[in-house]
């Protein structure tokens, strides 16, 4: 199962995943039909992409009284039947992220479906702050993390030092 994955310190802001999700989806360049926000703190020159983080326990799945809204068992998406939703905004009432909006005429539900496993905004991410990763390789990776850390730990320890 893969994820989005973002490398907050590389994102530079440009905004390239917001246009490129809108044009994959709509045919347009229009951030506000994105379903990828970078948000802007700029007091520290800092930004956060969001996006669904496609929730094992989906809220917006759970309240949907259309089952619009399903998670695909094989892919992990929370995929949206846009013929089953009756617009009643509880998915994004539901989302503990912010990640379910509606679209730039305010009437139509939009969510991350990860472009059907080739997400747009990975591909124009120059600055590589968004990757599509195995869950198993970053759980791999920040546990190889952990024990190089504690390793270094250790080192000091014996050595004296803290």
């Amino acid at each position: 199962m893969r994820v989005l994955m973002l490398d907050q310190a590389k994102c530079t802001g440009c905004r390239a995943c917001e246009y490129a999700c809108s044009f994959e989806h709509t045919g347009k360049f229009n951030p506000l039909d994105s379903r990828i926000k970078v948000n802007e703190f700029w007091e520290d020159l800092t930004f956060v992409p969001s996006v669904c983080l496609q929730c094992e326990r989906a809220y917006c799945e759970e309240v949907c009284p259309t089952s619009a809204l399903t998670k695909n068992p094989e892919t992990g998406v929370v995929e949206l039947e846009k013929e089953k939703c009756i617009g009643c905004k509880q998915c994004i009432v539901a989302c503990p992220w912010g990640s379910i909006k509606l679209d730039h005429t305010g009437k139509e539900v939009i969510k991350c479906d990860n472009c059907g496993g080739d997400p747009a905004c990975i591909k124009v991410c120059y600055p590589d702050a968004l990757s599509y990763e195995e869950v198993e390789d970053i759980t791999n990776v920040k546990v190889l993390e952990t024990a190089t850390r504690l390793k270094e730990i250790a080192k000091d320890l014996v050595k004296g030092g803290a």
